[in-house]
């Protein structure tokens, strides 16, 4: 339809859209060059008459993302998260944990910028102009790909990188390869600080190898959030514990439970607020509770709210209160966005519920004509509590809690050996797994899990698969070691096949 407009209609349509959303227009209306011209250069496009009738190439491109070389089984499952919650395609076209380079295929710069921004293992996000085995196939392929793209760079300072992956380069060597792509002709001047653009050359070695194996050349789009780890760090940070998660995998595991504003996080072993903190980062707010009165109150005058206070996160901080997993003062209704936690693994000391062991009730005690549960002071009684009934648990608390789409992320230990199967990753018929994390010591390791809530439509019940213990039997067993088969092993040293837990 556009076609059949006169051009002084067609210049009003267009000069109300930005250039490049004009040339797709163009481009879905089969209106030619020759028509554009007629409009005595009235509309100012910024593209090449091959990008109008290939489009879909262009937007489609490739991008080159250097991911920071640690947690390596974080580094997808955190890009596909932030992809989700910002509803951007990605497609991971080339990618090796063994290699801090990732090629992905996004529909723009804008998504490539998004994507990342809020990323903590990720350190930037590179439109790609070439890659190759050699460096005659990469200044081959960044002709093929980019030589249209040129002439948008040839007055805008910029400046090279060089970066070596299992190798070094001296300061000649790298003079030598930034000059061999001297015909791009880019005439502005070099600026070290703060240029308009920065391009860069990736290289990744085997490790002794005699050449790179891979060569990677990139345009800067985009940064991520990794230098926000030297705020958050843990030796700063004002209240903390022995079991304080580190900041990284804290905001880590905020990006892959979609942390974000408008949204309401809980942890319900919240401890000193590592998990809460990262999640009021990205703009969510937050509540917790604890088994432990001690935790939540604090000592010394500092508590959780102390922290939020040290990094101006007041605003997203909404209460603390001492409760445990299975008696919640919460109503069972959905209304919680995400539920993000790491429970106590009862290597320490045996794992806790509010309860007798006999299951009864108790008569009321007074003291000085009060009732002791209602003093300042009262400890409850306790009774011993399974890690696998604990981890039914918190699914069937986020099954019941989350609303659609919800995200529920938990650690959860493993021995590394043959006999890691004695404690399954829990599954239930509402919540749908997205990812699992590992993050591996010397004879154990812990996996982060991360579930979403399903609709009511897409629950299936063959994915309900509990695992070995429920809460109910917790008074079943007297000893930690009997209701924590984790536990049991790693004071055996990890030692031996599992033996299976009645």
């Amino acid at each position: 339809m556009l076609a059949l407009l006169p051009p002084e209609l067609l210049v009003q349509v267009f000069k109300s859209l930005p250039s490049f959303e004009a040339i797709l227009a163009l481009r879905d209306a089969d209106v030619t060059f020759a028509r554009v011209w007629e409009l005595n250069s009235r509309i100012i496009l910024t593209a090449q008459a091959d990008i109008i009738r290939d489009h879909d190439n262009y937007i489609d491109m490739d991008y080159l993302v250097r991911f920071a070389q640690i947690h390596e089984s974080f580094r997808i499952p955190e890009l596909q998260a932030l992809a989700d919650l910002s509803g951007i395609d990605v497609g991971f076209a080339d990618y090796s944990q063994y290699s801090p380079h990732c090629v992905v295929r996004l529909r723009d710069r804008d998504a490539a910028r998004n994507l990342i921004s809020r990323s903590i293992l990720t350190q930037g996000i590179y439109e790609l102009w070439g890659t190759g085995s050699t460096y005659d196939e990469l200044h081959a392929d960044t002709r093929r790909r980019t030589s249209n793209l040129w002439q948008n760079y040839q007055s805008a300072s910029f400046k090279f990188e060089v970066q070596a992956f299992m190798a070094t380069r001296s300061l000649s060597e790298q003079n030598d390869l930034i000059t061999s792509f001297s015909y791009l002709g880019f005439k502005g001047p070099i600026r070290l600080r703060n240029p308009e653009q920065t391009f860069c050359v990736f290289e990744d070695w085997d490790w002794g190898g005699s050449a790179p194996k891979k060569i990677y050349f990139g345009r800067f789009v985009g940064g991520s959030s990794r230098s926000i780890l030297d705020t958050y760090t843990l030796k700063k940070r004002k209240y903390l514990s022995t079991t304080s998660m580190d900041s990284e995998l804290a905001l880590i595991t905020a990006n892959l439970t979609h942390a974000a504003p408008g949204r309401l996080f809980h942890d319900p072993f919240v401890g000193t607020g590592s998990f809460l903190v990262a999640c009021a980062h990205f703009g969510a707010c937050t509540m917790g509770s604890d088994i432990d009165g001690r935790a939540v109150r604090g000592k010394n005058g500092r508590n959780i709210f102390t922290n939020f206070g040290q990094y101006d996160l007041v605003g997203g901080y909404l209460d603390m209160f001492v409760a445990d997993l299975t008696h919640p003062p919460l109503r069972r209704s959905r209304f919680l966005d995400g539920i993000i936690c790491d429970p106590p693994y009862g290597v320490r000391e045996g794992l806790k519920v509010l309860g007798s062991r006999d299951g009864g009730s108790k008569e009321v005690k007074y003291i000085d004509g009060e009732p002791a549960h209602l003093q300042a002071h009262y400890l409850p009684p306790k009774k011993p509590y399974g890690f696998e009934a604990m981890l039914n648990d918190i699914l069937d608390f986020a099954a019941e809690t989350l609303v659609e789409s919800g995200r529920l992320s938990l650690w959860m230990p493993t021995a590394n050996d043959e006999g890691a199967g004695d404690l399954e990753i829990p599954r239930h018929a509402c919540l749908e797994m997205t990812s699992v994390c590992v993050q591996a010591f010397n004879k154990w390791s812990r996996r982060l899990l991360t579930y979403q809530k399903l609709r009511g439509d897409d629950v299936k019940d063959q994915s309900h698969q509990r695992i070995s213990q429920s809460s109910n039997s917790v008074a079943a067993s007297t000893t930690a070691n009997e209701l924590n088969a984790f536990r049991k092993r790693y004071f055996e040293g990890f030692r031996g096949p599992p033996q299976q837990v009645d």
